[in-house]
């Protein structure tokens, strides 16, 4: 992030956070942060500014300010809200909690979407076996890095920082799978709250509440993220749905045309049949399908 603007009197400043009217804005001069107001005009023409926005901002009084512009995005996600990324880190587990394959590829899918890399952390790799996650990493990373962590048992935890250097991250993922410890064992300044797995539900308490850009000792910022119970992709084209499982792109039907169902010449399903693609994301894939088809339907029929 450059500092691009300081015209009549104004400073730019990356916001931090955002609640309702308010917005922790760090400027990107100086480091200093302020709570900034919206100007009213904002609210009547329905502009909200999410984190990672860039904004022209000026100094009332102390560390109180207003945001005077929002300057253009290059990009922004939707969930989790945040704008001007460069990558996002999709953190998952196998067990405690145990994340179907399917969240993953949920995950990826509204990644790609937004044509963002995209890095997996499988986490907690200390509770699991040799056997399980390498068939993680056969099913992954010939799309994507794979990168093994367990902030308790500090592995791999200098190649995701690696990762981060220099770069403005996404870390998303469920609830419970620990990327908060994550940020927490790289950069210990963070002090994030971490909450403890209900067992009995399998699934994290929500200790993150709003997306929030922090910046990590080693160089780079990282949006730590609240953890999500459902992914709806229902706002994607059927026809582009195929176009986001990347490991389809390389091989060629003998209809253009072709959705990897039960089409003649579908060398989609000789791949998955040979091993070539993973029978869990052509599984997905087509579950997917469904649910957009389904949507679609009962669009029609409305």
């Amino acid at each position: 992030m450059e500092d691009t603007f300081n015209t009549d009197g104004r400073r730019a400043g990356v916001v931090l956070r955002f609640y309702s009217s308010l917005l922790v804005v760090e400027d990107m001069k100086t480091g200093e942060q302020y709570l900034c107001k919206l100007r009213g005009r904002f609210k009547r023409q329905g502009i909200r500014p999410i984190t990672g926005d860039i904004v022209e901002y000026r100094v009332v009084v102390g560390n109180e300010g207003v945001v005077e512009n929002i300057i253009n995005r290059k990009n922004e996600l939707k969930k989790p809200s945040v704008a001007n990324v460069d990558q996002v880190i999709i953190v998952t587990t196998l067990e405690k909690p145990a994340v179907p394959y399917e969240i993953v590829d949920r995950f990826i899918v509204l990644v790609e979407k937004e044509t963002l890399p995209i890095v997996i952390v499988l986490n907690k790799v200390d509770l699991i076996s040799d056997e399980q996650i390498e068939k993680f990493e056969k099913t992954y990373r010939q799309i994507y890095p794979v990168v093994r962590t367990s902030a308790k048992s500090k592995i791999g935890i200098d190649e995701l920082s690696s990762y981060l250097s220099d770069r403005v991250s996404v870390f998303a993922g469920m609830s419970g799978v620990g990327k908060s410890s994550l940020l927490n064992t790289i950069d210990s300044k963070l002090e994030l709250r971490t909450g403890e797995l209900s067992e009995r539900l399998e699934r994290g308490k929500h200790t993150t509440t709003s997306a929030s850009l922090l910046r990590i000792s080693s160089g780079g910022w990282v949006v730590d993220t609240p953890g999500f119970a459902s992914l709806e992709i229902e706002d994607i084209e059927i026809k582009k749905l195929r176009e986001l499982f990347v490991e389809f792109e390389n091989e060629k039907c003998y209809f253009q045309d072709c959705l990897h169902v039960d089409e003649v010449g579908c060398h989609i399903k000789e791949m998955v049949e040979k091993g070539k693609i993973a029978q869990s994301r052509y599984e997905s894939y087509l579950k997917f399908l469904r649910e957009l088809k389904e949507k679609e339907e009962t669009n029609l029929y409305r």
